[in-house]
């Protein structure tokens, strides 16, 4: 079969490579109808994460049941199935509390850009929609297995309350899905942080009510004069780097939360800092699984379309352009059709 394959910065292969198995009684086999090339792709390929061997890539996926192991009996072959980045048992203590994403048996998915998947623990990671749920809804369901459901976490994180004013910093995909889930919650006012006109405007169709285009501390301050000089309830933190963990922290008001969903590179907070901010902040890997099944029902019933973050669509042998797109800021996120 068919995958993507990484063998140094820069150099992504379409190779041929064995078909995958049942490994585990709790394992699924699953053929790809959509993956895609995530944000996080970009830090190998750039050359700011170490390659290694070649290796696989890709960890967002929607497909078709084809095999699964003695121990899943909640789905079965031929179902359309959405699942997360990270596997879980849904069984375990931190699953049974909600924390998916740190299920004791946890698996981080890295081979979903090719023809077919092995899924480990399928019985607790694996969500079936009820029939063919038609082509035109692939999109946002795969969304939802990543970045929608990373950025519904990331506004859950900052605590999004109706009424309130939320600022996202990052305007890559989980950023644009955060301005969704942040009007879906109810804020008030939400403040996209954006320097790139076709991503302000996907921003304003998805919810924003302001855009603001300066960075660091000139952005902070534009962020305090639109908020009476106070700063805003809850900030979304989408990026992952340094500077926009620095720009979260003092966009938020004392007694305001910041989420923060961007892998962290090279970010450290000053204790002293935050201790007298007295900002809250909670982050990590999003436990997508557990809201799946509402993020399913809204993309399905088309109360929220988040596939309109994939701008660019490509078949799986395309995948380098994919990846150069990105890298270059030509797309905000390609979809791979398979």
């Amino acid at each position: 079969m068919r995958a993507t394959v990484i063998h140094a910065p820069g150099d992504i292969r379409v190779e041929d490579v064995p078909e995958p198995e049942i490994v585990k009684p709790t394992d699924a086999i699953i053929r790809t109808v959509a993956t895609c090339v995530c944000g996080s792709d970009l830090w190998p390929y750039r050359g700011l994460e170490p390659v290694g061997d070649p290796h696989p890539m890709g960890h967002e996926y929607v497909g078709i049941v084809e095999e699964t192991g003695s121990e899943v009996t909640h789905i079965r072959p031929g179902q359309f199935v959405v699942g997360s980045f990270a596997t879980s048992d849904n069984t375990c203590a931190n699953c049974r509390k909600g924390w998916q994403s740190s299920c004791l048996n946890r698996e981080f998915m890295s081979t979903c850009q090719a023809d077919y998947v092995r899924i480990p623990n399928a019985h607790g990671t694996l969500v079936a929609t009820e029939g063919d749920p038609g082509e035109e809804f692939v999109p946002s369901l795969l969304a939802v297995s990543d970045v929608m459901g990373t950025g519904w976490y990331a506004a859950l994180a900052a605590e999004v309350k109706p009424g309130s004013t939320a600022v996202v910093v990052g305007d890559g995909a989980v950023g644009l899905c955060g301005v969704i889930a942040a009007k879906e919650l109810g804020a008030e006012r939400i403040i996209a942080m954006s320097r790139h006109e076709p991503r302000q405007k996907l921003a304003l169709e998805f919810g924003a009510t302001d855009i603001v285009t300066e960075r660091g501390e000139d952005g902070v301050a534009r962020v305090k004069d639109l908020t009476n000089g106070i700063g805003a309830d809850s900030v979304l933190e989408c990026v992952g780097t340094a500077e926009s963990m620095r720009q979260a922290l003092h966009s938020a008001r004392p007694g305001g939360n910041v989420g923060f969903v961007g892998v962290p590179h090279e970010v450290a907070v000053d204790g002293q800092e935050l201790f007298f901010s007295q900002v809250g902040l909670r982050g990590g890997p999003a436990p997508v699984r557990r809201y799946l099944p509402d993020l399913i029902d809204r993309v399905l019933s088309g109360r929220i379309n988040p596939g309109k973050v994939f701008d660019l669509t490509l078949p799986l042998e395309k995948v380098a352009e994919g990846y150069k797109a990105m890298d270059e800021r030509r797309a905000i996120k390609a979809l791979l059709t398979v």
